[in-house]
C-alpha cells in the first residue's frame, strides 16, 4: 500500500468541529466527498497509527476548504487533529484519462535519462509551485537538480518502463558548469 498524502488540517473552525484543510490533490471535490473515507495520521509526535474518517461534509469558504469528519463534533476534538495527515492508498486511484497526466507518485523513483541515453539519475521529489511544476533528480553526483516539468525539458515519461528522458539546457543538472550572466564560463 501506497500512502498519498490529499490534504494537512491546519486548524479548528468554529466551535463545532469544522477543520481547516490545506488542500493537496488535484481532485479535492472527489478526495472530500461526503462519505469519503480518509486515513489520518497524526505529527510524529503524537499517535503511532492511522486513524480513518469518514467525510460527512466539505465547503469552501473565504479560499479555504472546510471538512467535517464524523467523530469531530467540537472545537476540542478538531483541535486535536491539527497537523494531521489525510491519506489514501494509491490502489484507490485510476490512471488520469490524459497519457500527458501523471501523479506525482507515478513520478517518483523514475531512472532519469539524458536524451544521449546517458543515466542522470532519480526523480526523488515533485515540487509544486505557482510557476508549475519540478521534479528534483538526484544525480549520480549525488546532488539534486531541480528540472522544470515542461516537454520542451522533459520530452518522454515513460512510467510503464519507469523511465524519464531530459533535454536540459547547459548548466541545469551541472550547476558548476554554468555560464555566469554575461556569458562568460567561470
Amino acid at each position: 500500500m501506497q500512502d498519498l498524502v490529499v490534504g494537512r488540517i491546519v486548524r479548528s473552525h468554529g466551535v463545532r468541529g469544522e477543520l481547516v484543510v490545506e488542500i493537496r490533490t488535484d481532485e479535492p471535490e472527489d478526495r472530500f466527498a461526503p462519505g469519503s473515507v480518509l486515513r489520518g495520521r497524526a505529527p510524529k509526535t503524537r499517535a503511532a497509527r492511522d486513524v480513518e474518517y469518514t467525510v460527512e461534509a466539505a465547503r469552501h469558504h473565504a479560499g479555504r476548504l472546510l471538512v467535517r469528519l464524523e467523530g469531530v463534533a467540537d472545537r476540542d476534538a478538531a483541535d486535536a487533529l491539527r497537523g494531521t495527515l489525510l491519506l489514501i492508498d494509491a490502489a484507490e486511484l485510476t490512471s488520469p484519462e490524459d497519457p500527458e497526466e501523471f501523479y506525482d507518485h507515478q513520478l517518483i523513483g523514475l531512472t532519469v535519462h539524458h536524451v544521449d541515453g546517458s543515466v542522470v539519475g532519480e526523480v526523488t521529489e515533485v515540487v509544486h509551485t505557482p510557476a508549475g511544476q519540478l521534479l528534483t533528480v538526484r544525480t549520480a553526483a549525488g546532488q539534486d537538480a531541480l528540472v522544470p516539468f515542461v516537454t520542451a525539458i522533459v520530452p518522454e515519461v515513460d512510467v510503464a518502463a519507469g523511465r524519464i528522458v531530459v533535454d536540459p539546457p547547459e548548466g541545469l543538472l551541472d550547476p558548476d558548469r554554468a555560464e555566469t550572466a554575461d556569458g562568460r564560463d567561470d
